[in-house]
């Protein structure tokens, strides 16, 4: 059925404290075009303004393919640093993002799961990086989400070779995590963005960025405490505690 629906830019819906991004060219397995990319970062930038969004989900229409990635044909003349620099963009976002992946994965669209804090895939998905076959030496955010991610055997094995694997490979080396059946997806989404939901959102967003720095071993991350210290004096950690004791 979507398969018939007009090719359209990515949409920006809410469901509750949750923003969903999705992507809207099923026909074309919801490329990324490159006019695509300014939509994506006014949805970003009004996701950010509005009050009470807890969590954003970045999906696709149909049952197929979550995103076949950057448009090939655009990629020798309109590729420039405005899709690196949305997905760094997308990567260091205050709110938790979760890239619920409705299909298979290719290309730069891997990078954007990559950029997610959770990614969610379905059974009978694959991923597959075909910057080599093209001759295309890959942007330098890329490589490197995919080492800190995947680990440097695991991103050698995927953009040397640009051999594709299955959703239970991308599950094991840690692509993926959660794999699901594809009727349980939005299932498992809520489940995250409830637990999300449950959480302070300050603490959330502090330990969000202390942890990307910690894992892009930025200088002091690993030790840096004015966000612990400034919990622990918070009115809020007071009143959490007050009442998980009065639960107990």
């Amino acid at each position: 059925m979507h398969q018939d629906m007009p090719d359209q830019a990515p949409g920006l819906e809410y469901a509750g404290a949750t923003a969903i991004i999705r992507l809207r060219r099923p026909r074309e397995h919801n490329r990324i075009d490159p006019d695509d990319i300014a939509v994506l970062c006014a949805h970003l930038a009004e996701i950010q303004q509005r009050d009470g969004v807890r969590a954003v989900v970045f999906t696709g229409l149909g049952e197929k393919t979550f995103s076949s990635g950057y448009t090939i044909q655009a990629i020798v003349e309109k590729l420039d640093s405005s899709f690196e620099n949305l997905l760094d963009t997308v990567e260091q976002f205050p709110l938790p993002t979760i890239c619920a992946l409705n299909g298979s994965v290719y290309g730069g669209a891997t990078d954007l799961a990559l950029c997610c804090d959770f990614r969610i895939g379905v059974q009978g998905s694959r991923m597959f990086m075909p910057a080599a076959k093209f001759g295309l030496h890959y942007y330098p955010g890329g490589l490197r989400r995919y080492v800190t991610q995947l680990g440097v055997m695991q991103a050698k094995r995927l953009f040397l070779t640009a051999q594709p694997i299955d959703a239970e490979e991308m599950k094991r080396i840690g692509f993926l995590t959660e794999l699901v059946e594809p009727n349980a997806l939005w299932t498992k989404v809520v489940e995250y963005t409830d637990a999300l939901g449950a959480c302070e959102p300050l603490s959330v967003a502090t330990m969000k960025r202390q942890l990307n720095a910690i894992a892009a071993s930025a200088p002091g991350a690993a030790t840096a405490r004015d966000d612990y210290e400034r919990a622990l004096r918070s009115d809020e950690l007071k009143r959490r505690i007050a009442a998980a004791s009065k639960r107990a």
